[in-house]
């Protein structure tokens, strides 16, 4: 991930209801969730939580498919690990890091079931 795109994605991140949806999406997991459901969820008006869906994927955190009727997001697991990875490039002198391990180790567990 470039500067720019670790920029763009952390400024996304950085209001709290966008925060929070981000992270009710990654719980969510892939079957992602309705607009609808998260707002409920979150307890945040519709047209709030729209505006904040669209920062979001503008930065690239989340994707939005049309299933039938339902609009349904999903978290941008490709995205977010990239940022992840920007963010602990140079952790532990350039070394390898037990935790940054462990939670790649689980996302490609994800991934795979």
């Amino acid at each position: 991930m470039e500067e720019n795109d670790a920029v763009v994605a952390l400024a996304a991140l950085a209001h709290p209801q966008r925060l929070r949806a981000f992270r009710a999406l990654v719980v969510a997991g892939p079957d992602g969730v309705a607009p609808s459901v998260l707002a409920e969820h979150l307890g945040v008006a519709r047209s709030a939580l729209s505006f904040h869906l669209k920062e979001l994927s503008h930065a690239g955190l989340v994707r939005s498919e049309q299933q039938g009727r339902f609009l349904i997001y999903r978290a941008s697991y490709e995205r977010m690990d990239g940022l992840l990875g920007y963010l602990t490039e140079h952790c532990c002198q350039g070394g390898v890091c037990e935790p940054a391990d462990a939670y790649r180790s689980r996302l490609c567990q994800m991934d795979a079931g």
